[in-house]
Parts: structure tokens; C-alpha cells; sequence
């Protein structure tokens, strides 16, 4: 696939050394870029990407710490897993458990260690925030209008 390039270089440089995140400036100055993002198509495409890649990091990291949560509650209330580490692999139960527990723990604050450093270094909480508001106009858009 080849990309268009970029149809005023000097706003594209700008725009691709802030990742293309305009979210953080006045609504002023935001409107040259805004009008760069609807005119150049390469711009607006990178722009697409790099919400993509932060939303999903952002999805990921959150789906990470739902798992490792539930492991967390498995371990606690599972009695035939504590069974079987003991019969099967002829370990002593409270170790086993101790050490799934710790690592569901660890995995657990990486988890959300990664989710506060991606919300914090990328525009992804605003940008889910757009899109919510967006769908939520368009929905009330939709409904049936009261006749007053």
C-alpha cells in the first residue's frame, strides 16, 4: 500500500512529533490542524493508527488485569486445584497456592503499572472519551423527537 505524502510538510513534522495528538492544545490553535487532518490524508491516517495502537494498548493492559484478578479469585476459591497440585504434582498445597497467588499478584501490578503509564503517556483516555461522546449525540440523534 503507498501512502500519500503528506500535503504541507511543515504542519505533518509538527503533527508527527506530537503523535499526532492535538487533544493538549487551546481550541484556537487547534483549528489549522484540524483543517491539515480533513485536507491530508496521510496525516489523518497516521492520526488513525497511533489512536488505534493506544487503544488497544490501553484494552489490552485492561483485559491483563480483569485475567489476573480472576486468577486471583480462582486460587482463593478453587478447592480442587489446591487438590490436584497435591496429589498430582506431590507438591505441598500451601506452597502452591503461595506461589500462584504471588504470581497473580505481580502479573496483577505490571497489569496496571502498563494501564497508568499508557493512559498517562498517550491521549487515549481523551480520545475513548471523544469517541463515547460522539456515539452518545449520535444516539440521541436517533431518537424519536417529543412533540412539544
Amino acid at each position: 500500500m503507498h501512502m500519500t505524502p503528506c500535503t504541507d510538510q511543515v504542519i505533518g513534522d509538527i503533527l508527527s512529533s506530537w503523535r499526532y495528538d492535538i487533544s493538549g492544545i487551546s481550541p484556537e490553535m487547534r483549528v489549522d490542524y484540524e483543517q491539515h487532518f480533513v485536507e491530508c490524508q496521510h496525516c489523518h491516517s497516521r492520526q488513525r493508527l497511533h489512536r488505534t495502537v493506544d487503544v488497544t494498548l490501553i484494552g489490552l493492559a485492561t483485559i491483563s488485569m480483569l485475567a489476573f484478578l480472576l486468577a486471583l479469585s480462582v486460587i482463593h476459591r478453587v478447592e480442587p486445584l489446591r487438590n490436584w497440585a497435591v496429589m498430582n504434582l506431590h507438591l505441598h498445597q500451601i506452597d502452591v497456592v503461595l506461589t500462584l497467588q504471588a504470581a497473580a499478584v505481580v502479573g496483577l501490578l505490571i497489569s496496571a503499572l502498563a494501564w497508568v503509564l499508557v493512559a498517562i503517556a498517550t491521549p487515549a483516555p481523551v480520545y475513548i472519551t471523544g469517541v463515547a461522546m460522539a456515539q452518545a449525540r449520535e444516539l440521541q440523534n436517533r431518537l424519536p423527537r417529543k412533540a412539544a
